[in-house]
């Protein structure tokens, strides 16, 4: 008899962000370009940021996927959901999803996990990060410049490539839901 996996609950990291609601979607789902607060990586899709679409963040040098997923909804500019699995860890994929209100002042920012194993090592890295990518994608909508962690993050890049596994080349993690993955056999 195969175990049920345990989920971890539902974790909401709450961030009010001293700019209009519009101001903070647009850094929240720009494509294209390194996101500070995404840990330097790109937004990747094929055809935009909507339902049912394969999105990925890949390294600035374009040769990594760092996360994948599927979009599941896209509302602007309240509400961003899609999966998310780390190409370097074996875990399956969990929910994030990005809330956006408009209050007095700016904006309230929920940033939400869902369906993360507990225990395992994704649940862990969403966890902490939860606080970095609210602190820079804030930082960014309030001033137009990512956090001091963000600009560390963005010095490292170079550093984090040279660390990525195999697995994780971009060839292996297509945008479209019916190609195959290149299998790597040997690389030479």
């Amino acid at each position: 008899m195969t175990e049920q996996p345990k989920y971890a609950e539902k974790s909401i990291h709450r961030t009010f962000i001293n700019a209009p609601i519009e101001t903070v979607w647009s850094v929240l789902v720009a494509t294209d370009e390194p996101l500070p607060f995404f840990f330097g990586s790109i937004c990747d899709t094929k055809d935009g940021l909507k339902p049912g679409a394969q999105m990925r963040m890949v390294h600035p040098n374009r040769k990594i996927a760092m996360v994948v997923g599927e979009v599941l909804a896209f509302e602007p500019p309240h509400l961003y959901s899609h999966t998310f699995q780390m190409t370097n860890l074996k875990d399956a994929p969990c929910k994030v999803t990005y809330e956006l209100r408009e209050k007095a002042g700016g904006t309230e920012f929920d940033l939400i996990i869902e369906d993360a194993i507990e225990g395992s090592d994704l649940h862990k890295q969403m966890i902490g990060g939860q606080a970095f990518i609210a602190k820079n994608l804030k930082s960014i909508a309030e001033t137009g410049k990512p956090a001091f962690s963000g600009k560390m993050v963005t010095l490292m890049s170079p550093v984090v490539a040279l660390m990525a596994k195999k697995e994780q080349k971009i060839e292996h993690w297509p945008l479209e839901p019916d190609a195959a993955p290149v299998k790597l056999v040997k690389e030479g």
